[in-house]
């Protein structure tokens, strides 16, 4: 996917043979994307602390992923600062370890199999 966002000016996301969407990277993203991922590691006896974080960060937020002390959110965009964010990170390190943590944007990939998911359930109910 990687390779496709930077060689191509415009791209297209085929399911089934049936063309879905078609764009520049930036207008899928945006269209289809509309969330930042946040991850963060801590311990395991701190996974409710973090939930709580993200829940006043993001009331809408979206748990995609937990294991092992790591978590992954999906936070929507129109909802988040991303100072806000940083600032309850901070926040959060006083209060415990974090071992890693990131904000990332959407990327291709993830467009991609949003798009392929809802096209599949499209195909299914038809």
């Amino acid at each position: 996917m990687e390779e496709a966002e930077f060689l191509c000016d415009r791209l297209g996301i085929f399911v089934d043979g049936g063309l879905q969407c078609i764009g520049n990277s930036k207008e899928l993203k945006s269209r289809y994307g509309g969330s930042y991922v946040f991850t963060m590691t801590t311990s395991s006896k701190h996974e409710e602390e973090v939930e709580r974080l993200v829940e006043s960060v993001s009331p809408n937020a979206k748990k995609i992923y937990h294991l092992a002390g790591t978590q992954k959110f999906e936070l929507p965009k129109q909802e988040v600062r991303i100072a806000e964010v940083f600032r309850a990170v901070e926040k959060a390190k006083a209060n415990f370890t974090v071992f890693a943590w990131g904000l990332a944007d959407t990327t291709l990939e993830d467009v991609f199999i949003k798009v392929a998911r809802t096209a599949q359930a499209f195909i299914s109910l038809s």
